[in-house]
């Protein structure tokens, strides 16, 4: 197994685990918690397959991922009551799901020898797309969208870094681990401390 077929499937088992909670916290049945998982698995690396024209996409070429996706659904549809706060899960499981998508999206884009932008917009897109529609689709607030939240950005940090080690430090090894390493250090800040963008606040009317 190459290392961005390993991340691909540990984001694919991580985001499908946070879809399946998401369904728990939203009381569906079990056909409910399998799409829900597999559509915040494989989400974000069907849009980018699509938008960079790789044929089959991922999940196509290999299904295993949709029954990794899938059992990790049927897993927690029988131990998310075990868990004391889901939401907390939610939200770190989907830190680590973040970072690991980055790289599986950049790696892919850097494999297909695209343009250092676009394999930045490849890392965010894989990473942050199955999430929005999971939330999308349960009814919930995006965490893309949520003020201040170090998300897209931290997935921008990741990519971002990648691209500029195989740019200028090419001799330095594992640059997409590196960046799956920044990209979630950024997140798991914003979570634990806070960490945060500025927000727009507009200034009061003048009479």
């Amino acid at each position: 197994m190459t290392l961005i077929s390993f991340l691909d499937y540990a984001s694919v088992i991580v985001f499908a685990l946070t879809g399946a909670l998401v369904a728990s916290r939203a009381q569906l049945d079990l056909v409910g918690f399998a799409f829900i998982a597999c559509l915040t698995a494989v989400g974000g690396g069907t849009i980018r397959d699509l938008l960079l024209d790789r044929n089959p996409i991922f999940w196509i070429a290999d299904p295993s991922y949709l029954g990794a996706a899938a059992i990790a659904a049927l897993i927690t549809f029988f131990t998310a009551h075990l868990l004391e706060s889901r939401l907390r899960t939610i939200i770190w499981l989907d830190s680590f799901a973040l970072a690991v998508a980055v790289a599986a999206g950049a790696g892919v884009a850097m494999s297909l020898d695209q343009d250092p932008v676009i394999v930045v917009l490849m890392g965010i897109v894989t990473s942050c797309m199955g999430g929005l529609m999971r939330d999308v689709v349960v009814g919930d607030v995006p965490v893309v969208l949520k003020q201040g939240e170090l998300y897209v950005t931290a997935a921008f940090a990741g990519a971002a870094t990648s691209v500029l080690l195989k740019t200028y430090l090419p001799d330095v090894p594992y640059g997409l681990i590196i960046g799956t390493a920044v990209t979630w250090v950024l997140r798991a800040g914003s979570i634990f401390f806070g960490w945060h963008l500025p927000v727009y606040k507009s200034a009061p009317p003048k009479n």
